[in-house]
């Protein structure tokens, strides 16, 4: 019995070290393989990012692997062998940027913060007449520039020699532009700029998926006065407009006057987005304001507090 029970404990034993031994194979002894990563412009020549960050997921896991490099050329790094989908995107965004869902590649977004108060007349949004349609839409910031790539089969292998992985990002944001010519009595608006807003937006960006998210979001802006002072001028990005919705859009416009009156004109641009011969560039013309006097003229009126005057315009070109 006594020699049974010894041999029962050596084989315990064994199989410990055993098992122990096992782990540190896979731990320690893994040879990586030598990468050199390559962030190759063509599809985007004239991109200018100071650093960029590569994602690497694991088919056989739902995580993800992160390098950075202080510059928009590329380094080599260091990988297990195994197969990995990537993601090259521009790391100078944390000023502005949020991510989420970042574990998947089909799933990795990007999004901008909820707006507390628009920027010209420090408004807050929620106290603000809202566009038809977008009484249940997030206020949310504009993002600024961004590029990505994706590369699939990428091949992590401990093979002698580097292998070359190259991304090819290309610029993810939609540039936007807004002119509201012809205005009327502009040289009685308060300020050189007035607050704007456009309606169904995109929220957030899918780089996986390299498309705008299905959820809808009013971004706001500021539009300045021309020099000749008769027209307000906007530039902007946007993530442009999903390709599964089809979104009404309304541009609106805050105006102070300087008696204190407040106006909100409303337009739909819905058919100058969906009909823009390049949808990551957008042009938005609209024209048919004519701005009250103002009381220091004497023809104006003793606004109320806290009353906007609200007033949906026909686009007259």
């Amino acid at each position: 019995m006594k020699k049974f029970m010894r041999f029962i404990l050596l084989l315990s034993a064994v199989a410990t070290l055993t098992s122990c031994h096992h782990k540190d194979l896979y731990y320690d002894d893994v040879e990586l393989g030598d990468i050199k990563i390559v962030f190759d412009w063509r599809n985007a020549p004239d991109a200018d990012p100071t650093s960029m960050e590569v994602f690497l997921f694991d088919s056989s896991a739902s995580n993800e692997i992160r390098f950075n490099f202080p510059n928009r050329i590329g380094g080599s790094i260091e990988l297990e062998p195994g197969q990995y989908s990537g993601l090259g995107i521009n790391s100078d965004i944390s000023d502005w940027a949020h991510t989420r869902n970042i574990d998947n590649i089909e799933t990795f977004e990007i999004y901008t913060d909820e707006v507390s108060e628009l920027s010209a007349y420090n408004l807050d949004p929620t106290s603000l007449p809202k566009a038809r349609g977008a009484a249940e839409e997030r206020i949310v910031a504009t993002p600024k520039m961004l590029w990505s790539g994706r590369e699939d089969s990428i091949t992590g292998t401990d093979t002698p020699g580097q292998k070359v992985i190259t991304f090819y990002p290309k610029e993810d944001v939609c540039h936007y532009t807004v002119d509201v010519i012809n205005v009327k009595n502009i040289e009685n608006i308060q300020g050189i700029d007035v607050d704007g807003t456009i309606s169904g937006m995109a929220e957030s960006y899918l780089h996986g998926k390299h498309k705008p998210t299905d959820t809808s979001a009013t971004m706001p802006f500021n539009l300045s006065v021309n020099d000749n002072k008769d027209s307000l001028h906007a530039e902007f990005l946007t993530f442009g407009e999903s390709s599964e919705t089809a979104n009404d859009h309304i541009l609106s416009l805050y105006i102070i006057m300087t008696d204190g009156a407040k106006f909100h004109y409303t337009f739909d641009v819905t058919s100058q987005i969906h009909n823009a011969s390049d949808p990551q560039h957008v042009h938005i013309v609209v024209s048919g304001i004519e701005l009250p006097k103002t009381i220091e003229t004497g023809e104006g009126f003793v606004p109320e507090v806290n009353d906007w005057q609200s007033e949906h315009v026909n686009i007259k070109m």
